[in-house]
């Protein structure tokens, strides 16, 4: 499938910045589900290029004069092939597998997270099934509603409150599979879909030792296909967020984000 995606995010301040800088994940890499075929990040300034120790493209953005905006404007194009069911097999990555059993504040397991997710699979995590009756279990518990939950909330308090958005169905997806010992790593991204759900996305990819990384959208209850566009993976948000920054100054800070993921049907 080709996405056409345009991602805007629009910062504002009440007061001039004097300083800022912030770090871009916005860049899906090539990889052999995926291919670029044109990205462009329209900034107000230089963009410094590079890898992290995730894997992932990112671009640092450095302003050391005063300013009361930020905008960045993302176009491009991708070209995602099908995955059957979720397979994305022995990708490369520069940590090893079981870097990805760490457990985050974001995603600790405490002790309702593993009776629950013991009680979902009382003989543990070892096939694709398995992943897909977890994420069905956790988005029968976790309704999706937007608003309810903020970039700082664990997975432990998602399950107590029963909602949140993809971002907290995937923090205590990882939760869950990390508590039973399985690797598990955030992944964001974008996604073409006509549901509710935003284009902005994020799901998670689990590591089975027989057959590699399998990438399952929780929120959409199916493995990732090439209606996923990835952008970034990282152990949780924290790591695999799309843009993350500091400042000097600014006043109170407010935030607008676009996102359009068209195909070529829809051009």
């Amino acid at each position: 499938m080709k996405q056409f995606i345009t991602h805007v995010t629009h910062y504002r301040y009440t007061a001039p910045v004097t300083y800022s800088i912030q770090t871009l994940r916005l860049t899906p890499r090539d990889d052999e589900h995926q291919r670029v075929l044109r990205w462009h990040i329209e900034a107000p300034g230089a963009l410094e290029k590079q890898v992290d120790a995730y894997g992932n493209i990112t671009h640092t953005l450095t302003l050391n004069h005063p300013h009361t905006d930020i905008e960045l404007r993302v176009v491009g194009q991708v070209q995602v092939a099908p995955l059957a069911r979720g397979l994305l097999g022995g990708e490369d990555s520069r940590l090893p597998v079981h870097a990805y059993c760490v457990q985050t504040p974001l995603t600790q397991a405490d002790d309702t997270i593993m009776a629950f997710v013991r009680e979902v699979l009382p003989d543990g995590l070892t096939t694709p099934d398995d992943i897909l009756a977890l994420a069905n279990a956790i988005s029968d518990r976790v309704a999706y509603e937007p608003g309810t939950t903020d970039v700082t909330t664990a997975a432990s308090q998602v399950l107590t409150m029963g909602h949140g958005v993809c971002q907290d169905h995937a923090h205590l997806f990882l939760a869950c599979v990390r508590g039973l010992g399985v690797p598990a790593r955030y992944v964001s991204g974008y996604v073409h879909t006509t549901t509710e759900h935003s284009a902005s996305h994020a799901w998670a990819d689990v590591w089975l030792a027989d057959i590699g990384w399998t990438s399952v959208d929780i929120t959409n209850r199916q493995f990732a296909s090439d209606s996923h566009c990835r952008l970034a993976v990282a152990r949780d948000y924290d790591s695999a967020s799309p843009v993350r920054g500091v400042r000097s100054g600014g006043g109170e800070e407010s935030m607008e984000i676009s996102v359009q993921v068209q195909t070529s049907g829809q051009q």
